[in-house]
């Protein structure tokens, strides 16, 4: 450790320092998400991350995903543990853990906003498949405005023709499987309904044209 300080934490010694550091951490995380080890661990620290039993299952069942979660967790882990454990001394050898002890730990903290983004991720996936199913198989009689809006795949084609760069923005994010309170937030929208309105006054104008461009 003292040559890695001499060298400022920088250099060809840190970084087979940290390649090891690395290789160790992936294999740790892989098995305590594995064994489901790791929601026990950052509910310890404070994180109460609620898995689902399928949570639990595809992180048991799924090799991929444990390392796409772990890789990233210690990406975002490494940056803070280098400045606070090493720079900084936070960790020292008289302080009863190791240094592979103390970087897991930094990950346990990390662990939890990883885990939050992939289920945040799948939600949004399931919504557009959702979605997309209602494009090619929408119900009459069940259909909300905003699903009218995307009951006809020329949508598609008519994004580009909105001059209003909001109500643009509220279609595409509705077409993309987005509910209309979290419209209403990426667009600072007032309220739901100012979104439901937006979505209202479009499509009424959507339908005028197309009758005209008939017509014509």
């Amino acid at each position: 450790m003292a040559l890695l300080e001499q060298d400022g934490f920088t250099g060809p010694r840190y970084d087979l320092f940290v390649e090891e550091l690395v290789r160790y951490g992936i294999s740790v995380l892989r098995g305590w998400m594995h064994s489901g080890y790791i929601f026990d661990l950052v509910a310890q620290r404070g994180f109460g991350l609620n898995p689902h039993e399928l949570d639990l299952e595809d992180l048991a069942t799924d090799s991929d995903l444990r390392e796409e979660l772990a890789t990233m967790t210690i990406a975002r882990a490494l940056p803070r543990f280098r400045q606070q454990a090493l720079v900084d001394k936070r960790w020292t050898p008289e302080g009863g853990a190791s240094i592979t002890t103390y970087f897991m730990g930094a990950c346990a903290y990390d662990f939890p906003n990883e885990f939050r983004r992939h289920r945040a991720s799948e939600a949004r996936q399931h919504r557009a498949l959702r979605r997309e199913k209602e494009l090619y198989s929408p119900s009459v009689s069940t259909l909300s405005v905003a699903q009218e809006v995307l009951g006809n795949l020329s949508v598609l084609d008519e994004l580009g023709e909105i001059t209003d760069p909001r109500v643009q923005a509220i279609v595409a994010l509705t077409l993309d499987g987005y509910s209309q309170d979290e419209i209403r937030e990426l667009v600072d929208a007032t309220t739901v309904r100012a979104v439901e309105g937006s979505l209202y006054r479009w499509r009424t104008k959507a339908k005028q044209k197309r009758r005209g461009d008939r017509d014509d």
